[in-house]
């Protein structure tokens, strides 16, 4: 059929072999299974660095406030400003890291212990004595005994 069609369009056609797919890189992919023990490493490695990333915007605080108490420049007050704008991201960065980390150790099982179709078994008459105990056919009866003095 490739023949006819070959002749029609007045070209050749001619099919390529399929190339060889390298089998190393379609290996390659494997699946990671993250356990506690890797995230609770990378949780103290990220609350490490985030630690250490605070001391040093605080040293580099603490020198450019020198630089900018010496000299009157603008500059060297609005990156103080900068400065401490970013240590104060770098701690809420790392409330946003426990707070992460309270959630993905939160286990996930939630009870819902919501009633969609509760079911009464029994009477109307019952349950309106149940709801209003004034309006109840049935009357309590109250026995007073009295005691004689004599």
């Amino acid at each position: 059929m490739s023949d006819k069609i070959s002749e029609a369009l007045d070209t050749s056609f001619e099919a390529k072999k399929p190339e060889e797919v390298n089998k190393e890189l379609m290996q390659s992919r494997k699946e990671v299974k993250v356990d506690m023990d890797d995230s609770e490493k990378d949780y103290n490695k990220i609350r490490a660095n985030l630690y250490e990333l605070l001391g040093d915007g605080k040293e580099a605080i603490d020198g450019i406030l020198k630089v900018a108490s010496e000299g009157d420049a603008p500059r060297a007050y609005e990156v103080v400003a900068t400065l401490l704008k970013t240590v104060a991201d770098i701690n809420k960065d790392l409330m946003d890291l426990h707070k992460q980390v309270k959630d993905v150790n939160k286990d996930e099982t939630v009870h819902n212990h919501t009633t969609t179709n509760a079911i009464y078994v029994g009477s109307t008459s019952e349950l309106q004595d149940l709801i209003n105990p004034d309006r109840s056919r049935t009357k309590k009866i109250i026995n007073e005994v009295k005691e004689d003095d004599g």
